[in-house]
């Protein structure tokens, strides 16, 4: 008897499997890997449709071409003015569905083939800044009797504490802050590792003022929430660090004109310690 003709999946079941079977279900991605990956998915899409003029349910894998990633590309770093360092997270994504396509469409390999040769971009690293202990004891200032001072007071000295990612910071619960024996926060981080930082008698000092005044926070709620009871976002953290480094630039002029993040921070804690 002759075999079945087997058929190539279309892209929109090639799409929809990356998501439900690859990334969720066999890598086990975080909520956030997964979230990136659907942002790049989607500017993509949008981009070959104005390009290409196929909606997604058009379009092929023979249709995404060396051409319409490097013109995507360009469209990221030129029109939406994202950084180079941006530019080659969306195309990791790419690269990752094109290669998870190629065990699911062995007829579109060569295709696959040519358009996972677009290369990376390199760029040069720009030199982290680096505060000094004067310096970032001037941006956590003096903890005010507002709700949002005395947030943003715990949030900067918990940052240079635990040299946290933004991620991992915003992410910490309650019930992650152990403030007996010996005190301690849990940390989630990068591909779900988790780590536990002690705590400093100052910082225990914060937490537990903290604490007192917001009696409604629950087990599971985050230690540092928004005025909505939410976890604070990346930008929330960046935006209440400037302030903070705008008071701080008063004392210290030279503060206003260097480049300093959360990151850059982090570093500087790690640097420290080792």
């Amino acid at each position: 008897m002759p075999e079945a003709a087997t058929h190539s999946p279309t892209f929109s079941a090639l799409v929809q499997q990356f998501f439900t079977e690859y990334l969720v279900s066999q890598r086990a991605m975080s909520p956030h890997t997964v979230a990136s990956y659907r942002d790049t998915l989607m500017l993509f899409l949008n981009f070959a449709h104005a390009r290409v003029g196929k909606s997604p349910t058009a379009l092929t894998l023979s249709d995404i071409t060396p051409n319409l990633i490097l013109a995507f590309l360009d469209h990221l770093e030129h029109e939406r003015h994202n950084t180079v360092r941006s530019r080659n997270l969306r195309l990791t994504a790419l690269r990752a569905f094109l290669k998870f396509a190629a065990h699911r469409d062995l007829e579109s390999l060569h295709v696959i083939e040519r358009a996972l040769g677009v290369p990376m971009k390199r760029f040069e690293r720009p030199m982290l800044g680096f505060l000094s202990e004067k310096e970032m004891r001037e941006v956590i200032g003096k903890r005010g009797s507002s709700w949002t001072s005395q947030r943003d007071h715990l949030l900067l000295a918990m940052l240079y504490n635990t040299g946290a990612r933004v991620s991992e910071l915003i992410g910490v619960r309650v019930t992650d802050v152990m403030l007996e024996a010996s005190p301690c926060v849990h940390l989630r981080g990068k591909g779900r590792k988790q780590r536990t930082v002690p705590l400093w008698n100052t910082t225990i000092v914060e937490i537990r003022a903290w604490l007192r005044r917001n009696p409604s926070l629950k087990e599971n709620a985050p230690l540092l929430p928004n005025r909505y009871g939410r976890a604070m976002t990346r930008a929330n953290v960046n935006q209440r660090l400037s302030l903070a480094l705008a008071r701080a630039a008063e004392v210290h002029p030279s503060l206003a004109t260097r480049s300093i993040s959360p990151h850059s921070i982090r570093h500087y804690v790690v640097s420290r310690t080792m």
